[in-house]
């Protein structure tokens, strides 16, 4: 009795595949391993320049800050969201703004 109680056990789980730890089971058995839960909706990046009217300009250190990173460098548009005019523009005038030692090249 007790092998063909290990034969069935054993072919039971075969049947439900690799169990591994944090593995949510088998599909079959419920388990949404993967399985997207619904829509991801994010908020559309819109240009500060545009909305906002800002100049951009190397003598607005306050507002060129605000797309430089810790360390110094410009962040790119597809975090900050900035139109391409307006991004060369920026990197532009960040520079004049360092070379003029209004902005330091790299952050401490």
């Amino acid at each position: 009795m007790s092998f063909e109680n290990e034969q069935k056990e054993l072919e039971e789980s075969l049947d439900k595949g690799p169990v591994r730890p944090g593995d949510g089971g088998d599909r079959r058995d419920g388990g949404d391993r993967g399985a997207r839960r619904g829509k991801v909706y994010f908020k559309k990046k819109v240009c500060k320049f545009t909305v906002h009217k800002w100049p951009c300009d190397w003598k607005r250190t306050d507002i060129l800050q605000k797309f430089i990173t810790e360390r110094g460098k410009i962040l790119p548009r597809r975090i900050t969201g900035t139109s391409a005019r307006y991004q060369r523009k920026l990197s532009r005038q960040v520079k004049i703004a360092r070379v003029l030692a209004l902005l330091p090249y790299v952050k401490n």
